[in-house]
């Protein structure tokens, strides 16, 4: 598989974006879409998928062993909606750490408390990318598969 991903940390206030290259199997912070309505957060998703195009979605699930985690089903709601609003398939993936990770890496950064908010989801989508960037080049290609 090859093009481009774009991964969501998704959040009930905000949800941080990041992109990457199959390629080159390298995430970067994207942006973060602070809206709780659906219309200006999926009009803002619409925008990014729009300029990215990406060949696949990657939306981070906050629980994957935990049944009752009330944002589980919140973040599979949200991958089918990018998948029925926008036509890009949406794979959820482990999340777990996400957010402290990002926090870790944005502190060891020197940055202070005010900027690591301002960046801490999109942050958030980046370590999930990578992650997942990660596990893909792990996987070895099929017999004759092109790469």
């Amino acid at each position: 598989m090859a093009g481009t991903v774009l991964a969501f940390d998704f959040g009930e206030r905000r949800i941080g974006v990041a992109v990457g290259e199959l390629g080159l199997c390298s995430a970067h912070p994207l942006a973060t879409i602070d809206a709780r309505d659906n219309a200006t957060r999926f009009a803002a998703i619409g925008r990014l998928l729009e300029e990215w195009k990406p060949a696949r979605a990657v939306v981070g699930l906050p629980a994957p062993e935990r049944q009752d985690h009330p944002m589980n089903d919140r973040c599979r709601k949200f991958a089918r909606q990018i998948e029925g609003r926008f036509g890009v398939v949406a794979e959820l993936v482990d999340e777990s750490c996400s957010s402290v990770v990002a926090e870790a890496e944005l502190a060891a950064a020197g940055l202070d408390a005010r900027r690591r908010k301002a960046v801490l989801d999109s942050v958030a989508a980046q370590t999930i990318l990578q992650a997942w960037l990660d596990r893909q080049r792990a996987v070895p290609a099929a017999p004759g598969a092109a790469g």
